[in-house]
């Protein structure tokens, strides 16, 4: 699998001739201001919560790329409302799909557009592919959910925040690395704001003195898992 980090939460994972792109923020992200929104591809854009950072570009690469919109019901509602049909709403539970499983999975945030429609739940997906499978918890905080994962699912590699004050901070993520049994995560929602702005240095070996590995790709770049 590959993944290409966007920025902030924005990432997307290809496999098995698929690009599954997550919630797309490239425009109005001042560290992402090299990445060209208009060349990315998604064949399936899976929405974690309705977070203006989390949405601001999902309309415009969905209606350009004609990908499929998964997300909790609520969120799939307004896409349509906003002229894009092709959507697959979910709620908590396991879904399907012709590439392998999707799982919505709880989260510890909240949700809701950026005109004040409610968004549903916020949540986070477990996803099985031919190649392995990974777990993207979404905005979150630290949560004793995290213990039901390995019963889902023995994820390959973990995608989480780190950057505290909205979500966890590096302390509880490595906690629920632990929780989750994953040794292997990729560190979103850091730096983008003044809030959420961490020592990187120091963030690695926070989870390397836990037995575990945290990779920061650059925006922009894509590394082989």
């Amino acid at each position: 699998m590959q993944f290409t980090f966007y920025g902030h939460a924005c990432f997307s994972i290809a496999s098995g001739g698929k690009r599954f792109l997550f919630d797309p923020f490239i425009s109005g992200n001042p560290l992402a201001k090299d990445i060209d929104v208009n060349s990315i591809e998604a064949d399936y854009i899976l929405v974690s919560h309705a977070h203006v950072d989390h949405t601001a570009d999902l309309l415009s690469i969905a209606k350009r790329t004609g990908a499929t919109v998964i997300g909790a019901w609520e969120v799939a509602e307004w896409v349509k409302k906003h002229g894009y049909d092709n959507v697959h709403p979910m709620n908590f539970g396991r879904f399907g799909f012709p590439f392998g499983d999707v799982r919505f999975v709880q989260a510890a945030h909240s949700s809701s557009f950026a005109d004040g429609t409610y968004g549903g739940a916020a949540g986070g997906f477990i996803v099985k592919l031919e190649e392995g499978s990974f777990y993207y918890t979404g905005d979150t905080g630290l949560m004793l959910d995290f213990q039901l994962i390995p019963h889902f699912a023995k994820p390959d590699f973990t995608i989480m925040p780190i950057g505290g004050n909205f979500t966890m901070d590096v302390a509880d993520a490595v906690t629920a690395a632990g929780y989750i049994q994953c040794n292997k995560i990729i560190g979103v929602h850091y730096d983008t704001f003044g809030y959420i702005v961490i020592d990187k240095e120091q963030a690695v070996q926070q989870f390397a003195n836990a037995g575990k590995e945290l990779l920061l790709p650059q925006i922009g770049e894509t590394i082989t898992l």
